[in-house]
């Protein structure tokens, strides 16, 4: 087997020739995306492949400068990819306003479109392409719905009549992947393996297996409860701290398409239907982990707190002025927010990076729902890859 020098120079030296490259395609793409990134990485860095992964995934989904010892290419890859990503969030935020319940998966999504093209030539999103690549994870539905038009003048009663709409609806993985190769995108096994590991770097933080430090909470428990509020009944900063706090105490789990619900059987099913992948992948961890509690998910943890009923100790689906947006969506609506390193001392500022958030809730810490096999935990903001701080748009931070 050729040494990895060998197969960098071998690369280089086809990626060189444009006609070559035409030649090959977006098919062959796919087939020379690990090696492109390992040849881009070992022409920039000289460090490890993993690393080079890592460090290629940080940097598109989460920001920062890049490195000065990386080639002039290398960099215009990096921030042409990211413009990519912002385009696929607006055709998610798109997509995500014509569902009825839920959201889509977004950061699997841009897993996905970081794993077909990054390191292919001049990778380019308009709105319009990143609208239909988003269109592969999802089906349209025509629906009829009975809506108020106006009233009789002659008896003042409400005239009702029906109009048709669409609706968006998420598609199981390997539905998405069969409409992307109907697209024109060449989706192999190995590609879907390494999206996989891309999405669980960037939804979790570090390959789904963080090794910084966790501190867990207590015994399971699923009483809510507002005696520790300042204000029960305006939704702000210290509340929101006291209540994730709570969360974190009372051992909640984590379930995408959650926030704050007892997951019981009937609502477990109804989301491994939803979400075949996200839930569905975990389905044994779950049942022997957060079946019977309280789960959220990251952006879940911070809506439940907004769709709280403090006077009857429920969370009410989208009360109380918070709507049903994810964590991308809530940093982009944020007026106040800045670069993590400018972070003030506010419990109760959420803290953000592509496709995750939390709670800072002071002293260096936070409070998030880090993930299934993690649940909600308390972690050091400083070890974590948060790339921004916010003032959530619906808590007072008087």
């Amino acid at each position: 087997m050729a040494g990895p020098a060998l197969l960098a120079t071998k690369a280089a030296l086809l990626l060189s020739d444009e006609q070559a490259r035409k030649r090959i395609g977006y098919a062959a793409a796919a087939v020379f995306v690990p090696l492109v990134l390992v040849v881009a990485f070992l022409l920039s860095l000289l460090s490890g492949t993993t690393q080079h992964n890592n460090a290629a995934v940080d940097l598109v989904f989460n920001g920062g400068p890049v490195p000065t010892t990386m080639s002039a290419e290398y960099s215009a890859q990096v921030y042409a990819m990211q413009d990519c990503l912002a385009a696929l969030d607006n055709a998610v935020a798109e997509v995500n306003s014509q569902m009825e319940s839920g959201t889509l998966d977004g950061a699997m999504v841009k897993a996905t479109f970081f794993s077909l093209c990054f390191g292919g030539e001049n990778p380019h999103l308009s709105a319009e392409e990143a609208r239909a690549f988003v269109d592969c994870f999802v089906r349209y539905e025509t629906r009829t719905r009975t809506v108020a038009s106006g009233s009789d003048p002659n008896t003042g009663e409400t005239i009702y009549t029906e109009e048709t709409y669409t609706v968006a609806i998420a598609v199981d993985l390997d539905t998405a992947y069969e409409n992307l190769v109907d697209a024109g995108y060449p989706v192999t096994e190995d590609l879907e393996t390494n999206a996989r590991a891309v999405y669980d770097r960037i939804a979790y933080g570090a390959d789904g297996d963080y090794t910084g430090e966790i501190e867990y909470g207590g015994a399971r428990m699923t009483e809510l409860d507002v005696s520790q509020f300042a204000d029960p009944n305006t939704k702000n900063a210290e509340d929101l701290v006291a209540y994730v706090t709570q969360a974190w105490e009372s051992g909640w789990g984590y379930v995408w398409g959650t926030f704050g619900q007892t997951l019981t059987e009937s609502l477990f099913e109804s989301k491994l239907q939803q979400y075949p992948e996200g839930v569905g992948n975990y389905e044994d961890f779950i049942r022997a982990n957060w079946l019977g509690g309280r789960t959220v998910d990251c952006v879940g943890l911070i809506k439940s707190y907004g769709w709280l009923d403090a006077d009857a100790l429920t969370i009410r689906y989208g009360t109380n002025g918070m709507p049903d947006i994810g964590a991308d969506a809530m940093y982009r609506n944020a007026t106040v927010k800045g670069g993590i390193d400018t972070i003030p001392e506010v419990p109760g500022l959420a803290v953000w990076h592509s496709g995750h958030i939390g709670v800072y809730i002071g002293n260096g810490q936070v409070i998030e729902a880090m993930g299934t096999k993690y649940g909600v935990v308390k972690t050091q903001l400083d070890q974590r890859s948060w790339t921004a701080w916010l003032e959530i748009p619906y808590i007072s931070y008087d």
